[in-house]
């Protein structure tokens, strides 16, 4: 090594509070993937913010810092960094110095919809200042850049990108348990996701009356009120081919990508969508909702429903699609879902992280 003074990037990734999350899981690919590194290849040295038990998860790799309630407070107590990369629009965390460069990532704007005016202005305030402090943004998809600039001022000189999620696949190899509940006299399609309004489940339900072949197991949290409107439904209309599952481990989760007849995502908001490429790796064939991204990720290889939801109509598209869908055109959805790759992403990020430690 010269005796350059070496740059600093630092990730933010206290949301390691949560691993289980969706942004816990991207947070904890990011260390796999900087262990996965020859670091000092690297024109710039890794500093980590992370709760204090992953204190040396990258080893000698990087730096640590710890997510402490008083450096919301008190950032300037946080050691000097040239980058900071906020892996998600809402962490709580910010640099101090303004010579820091500042990477924001956006993934959604789901509070817009979700929460009360009163709650929603509150978020809206939150990454708008984070937004007026970034250099540069990065979007997880087209859509949500779309939504970005909807949403939000953007500064006319604060450049914004799009770099697509990574994805973690599963190898070959890997482990897959059948959960218990599941039965396998018949062929079954699969979806999953929190038992949320957003996620439109009852529409598939609503479907499955059309479809007595085959039955429909549905993965995620679900103590919700849209479950229990589901599972009223179910009973009122003595619907016998539905299962709601709850939470399925990894595990679990693989099985039933491995061995459903298809995958249905009939969600009415996703800021990228990423069982639609989980299922399209597994090579199965996905039928998904039109609506926000999904039809920017499910490009030339999902099968869209009507915008309407109409059940009937809904069936017959399955069916088609099942009756039509080529071993050639499944090989050729898990070629483009493969193009997410982790190491994919995570190169555009270490491109961009260089980039903006020459200024």
């Amino acid at each position: 090594m010269n005796n350059k003074i070496q740059k600093k990037v630092l990730l933010d990734l206290s949301v390691l509070k949560h691993p289980y999350c969706g942004l816990g899981q991207i947070a904890l690919n990011y260390v796999r993937l900087i262990n996965s590194l020859d670091t000092t290849r690297l024109p710039f040295r890794f500093v980590l913010l992370v709760p204090r038990k992953y204190y040396g998860c990258c080893g000698d790799k990087a730096d640590y810092v710890p997510r402490k309630r008083l450096y919301k407070f008190l950032p300037w107590l946080y050691p000097k960094v040239d980058v900071w990369h906020a892996i998600h629009q809402l962490s709580s965390f910010r640099p101090y110095s303004h010579d820091t460069r500042y990477l924001l990532t956006i993934h959604d704007f789901n509070f817009m919809y979700e929460k009360s005016k009163k709650v929603a202005d509150q978020y809206h305030r939150r990454v708008q200042a984070r937004i007026n402090r970034a250099d540069f943004i990065t979007c997880i998809s087209q859509f949500t850049e779309t939504e970005l600039h909807r949403w939000m001022t953007v500064p006319a000189d604060t450049p914004v990108r799009v770099i697509y999620n990574g994805v973690e696949f599963a190898s070959a190899e890997e482990m897959s348990y059948k959960p218990v509940q599941v039965s396998t006299d018949k062929p079954f399609f699969f979806s999953i996701g929190e038992i949320k309004e957003k996620k439109n489940f009852l529409a598939i339900v609503r479907m499955m009356q059309y479809m007595p072949d085959y039955h429909l197991y549905l993965a995620g949290k679900d103590n919700t009120p849209y479950a229990e409107q589901i599972r009223l439904y179910i009973k009122q209309n003595g619907i016998c081919n539905v299962t709601l599952l709850g939470i399925v481990s990894n595990e679990e989760r693989l099985w039933l990508y491995r061995y459903c007849a298809a995958f249905l995502f009939p969600s009415l908001f996703e800021g990228f969508g990423l069982p639609v490429i989980e299922a399209m790796a597994e090579l199965k064939p996905v039928f998904s909702s039109p609506f926000t991204s999904l039809k920017e990720i499910g490009g030339n290889y999902a099968f869209f429903f009507n915008e309407d939801f109409e059940p009937q109509q809904m069936a017959n598209t399955v069916k088609d699609g099942l009756c039509n869908v080529t071993k050639g055109h499944l090989k050729a959805q898990q070629k483009y879902a493969h193009s997410y790759q982790y190491n994919i992403h995570f190169n555009n990020y270490i491109k961009l992280y260089t980039q903006l430690c020459n200024g």
